[in-house]
């Protein structure tokens, strides 16, 4: 077992500590974002706006097997940080084989189905005869990687949550840089479009899964692989992962729901052009993932701190590292509020093959309006990440529940039906944010206050 692990998370200063698994953690889902857009930059270039409809489309089928991928990774790492704090290296090994095992099976059965109906899934979500070819062109092909971006990602959260965050972002950073080369040689160079760029996404997730199995066999590794016995899975791990990574799955496969909402909403609500509206939305949620993925790279650097010793009870530190995290996570977001606020017509003249004026001048508006929720949603999401490395997945699961069910989807419909506009949807985002980062503020101060009368004895 490497002991040099074991002591970063037990005695290094947790600020320096945080930033230590932070920046790995940020770096690769800045560029593992970065990719995505690039990937629409290019197709938009080569196919025009409504291509970016098309690749939308593609975004549900996508988001649940991420899903998949986050609850099995984020339930294992937080098993595995417990299990480490308290040096039950028994329980480590099964977090991870019996969360590679399950992984396996659940990505693969689910991509089979989309794979079966995926002509009903395309007209199910919205699609229409302007952009149904491009969606069949990119879906048909990005399901094939499907299943290792899903293993990667389990992978990734078991590697940050043995503290080796470098070899976490340098998985990213392949797999990315990767897809961002391959893209125009695929898409321009042989001219296959949007089908080039599913492509290049395919190869680039195979690429990044061999390398973090690499890693993750080696000496350094914590991880204890093991290649046999692959019908051995502990069910009583199977449970923990599940009931503590289940928000995680539950807050993305919501995303994959909210997204085909909204095309609907659309759909009827602009019946002349839904696929230019599309493609904004589109836009605006490949660049929101941009601005959101590093704010989980900085709960990724958190987790295995906070769950490391809340398994090792010395709360100081867990507590210290929580109010550190929750300070840095609300500063980067108002500085992405800013970031939209100026720079949105240039983020869709970018987008744009023509320089179409309703795409760019309707995708700026929407898009101000978006970023107003900004402002608060750190709250949702440091206390989400709080809650699961602490492993209370119920208080998870309310968070995730209040800005997607709770808020999002009573006001997406309200706001639609009285401004009988897609002004509601974007309205809808930002108040959704908004409250849900209000009851997370609420939740975050009850909890510390429980932190604070906490008086166990830290473990040696």
């Amino acid at each position: 077992m490497n002991k040099e692990n074991e002591k970063l998370l037990r005695e290094y200063d947790v600020k320096k500590l945080l930033i230590k698994l932070s920046i790995p953690a940020i770096a690769g889902m800045a560029i593992n974002a970065l990719y995505n857009l690039v990937d629409a930059l290019f197709v938009a270039k080569s196919a025009g706006e409504l291509a970016i409809g098309g690749l939308a489309f593609a975004f549900p089928i996508q988001m649940i097997v991420f899903a998949i991928g986050l609850m099995i990774g984020i339930g294992a790492a937080s098993v595995f940080s417990r299990a480490f704090g308290r040096r039950d290296y028994k329980k480590m090994e099964d977090a991870v084989n019996t969360a590679l095992r399950i992984d396996i099976v659940l990505a693969t059965i689910f991509t089979f189905l989309a794979f079966i109906f995926i002509d009903d899934l395309l007209v199910f979500f919205g699609a229409t005869s302007e952009n149904i070819g491009f969606a069949y062109d990119y879906l048909s092909i990005i399901l094939i990687g499907l299943v290792p971006q899903s293993l990667s990602m389990v992978l990734n959260n078991l590697t940050r949550a043995e503290s080796r965050s470098k070899v976490a972002m340098y998985s990213l950073i392949i797999s990315a840089g990767a897809n961002i080369i391959l893209d125009p040689i695929f898409i321009f160079g042989f001219g296959l479009g949007v089908k080039g760029a599913a492509i290049a996404t395919v190869i680039a997730q195979f690429i990044g899964l061999g390398f973090i199995v690499y890693k993750s066999l080696d000496k350094n590794s914590n991880l204890k692989i093991k290649l046999d016995k692959w019908f051995h899975i502990d069910i009583q791990t199977i449970r923990e992962i599940v009931v503590v990574g289940f928000p995680t799955f539950l807050r993305n496969s919501l995303g994959a729901f909210l997204a085909i909402v909204i095309y609907k909403l659309i759909n009827k609500y602009a019946v002349n052009e839904p696929g230019i509206y599309i493609a904004i939305y589109g836009v605006i949620n490949r660049v929101i993932n941009f601005v959101f993925l590093p704010s989980f790279g900085i709960v990724q650097g958190m987790v295995p701190i906070v769950g490391f010793n809340f398994g090792a009870r010395n709360i100081k530190r867990m507590k210290d590292t929580i109010l550190y995290a929750t300070k840095i996570i609300l500063i980067y977001f108002v500085f992405g509020f800013i970031f939209i606020q100026f720079l949105a017509p240039t983020i869709f003249t970018l987008f744009s093959q023509e320089n179409d004026p309703l795409f760019i001048e309707y995708g700026t508006y929407a898009f101000r309006i978006v970023s107003y929720g900004f402002l608060l949603v750190g709250f949702q999401v440091i206390v989400s990440a709080v809650f699961q490395a602490l492993g209370y997945p119920i208080r998870a699961m309310i968070i995730t529940l209040s800005r997607q069910v709770l808020f999002f989807i009573p006001l997406v419909y309200l706001l639609t039906y009285v401004l009988n506009d897609m002004k509601g949807i974007w309205f809808a985002f930002a108040a959704a944010d908004i409250l849900s980062g209000i009851v997370s503020l609420v939740l975050l101060v009850v909890e510390m206050r429980a932190i604070n009368n906490m008086s166990f004895t830290p473990t040696m």
